[in-house]
């Protein structure tokens, strides 16, 4: 038995290290299209809430969103003594005098709105900080890193530093 293995183990070697010349080419398959790269896309917005805008800001992705891509829209809240931004999802509510301001969205496939929604029911009583000048930072978020992204959150820092995004990666539109 002990002369057995002691052949067999060698040949295994043998038969394993041999090559055999190449086998004739398989069928070609019709060709299809290059498989794209999924990224975000990223659009910063400094926007006025006006009586003349309905308080309501409608503007077009201006580039294809898919029916499973989620746009997530953050609100530049505050800026600390460091100079680092602080971004807020949306919707955001901050409670003042005149009642709750809520900040909030919506989108289609096409455009997607920003508003001011709450229980304020006068919004040009508010103070112009509240209402001019407010930036907002829209990321369309392809479905694909939805499904297979390992996220703790959507925090704006989550999102960006999960999809690679910068400052410069968002393309800056002034509807003021």
């Amino acid at each position: 038995m002990k002369k057995i293995f002691a052949l067999l183990i060698p040949s295994l070697f043998l038969f394993a290290a041999c090559q055999g010349p190449q086998g004739p080419q398989g069928p070609q398959g019709v060709p299809g299209q290059d498989g794209g790269l999924e990224y975000a896309t990223a659009i910063e917005l400094v926007v006025d809430f006006t009586p003349a805008n309905n308080y309501q800001i409608v503007e077009n992705f201006g580039f294809d969103v898919f029916p499973a891509d989620v746009p997530l829209v953050y609100i530049l809240w505050d800026t600390d003594d460091n100079g680092t931004e602080i971004w807020r999802p949306l919707p955001q509510t901050t409670f003042l005098t005149q009642g709750a301001l809520i900040y909030n969205y919506d989108f289609t496939q096409a455009d997607f709105s920003l508003f001011l929604d709450g229980t304020i029911s006068d919004f040009s009583s508010l103070s112009s900080g509240y209402l001019n000048n407010q930036v907002f930072r829209v990321v369309v978020v392809p479905a694909a890193f939805l499904q297979t992204a390992r996220l703790a959150d959507k925090s704006y820092e989550t999102i960006t530093g999960a999809l690679g995004l910068s400052d410069s990666d968002f393309v800056k539109r002034d509807l003021r």
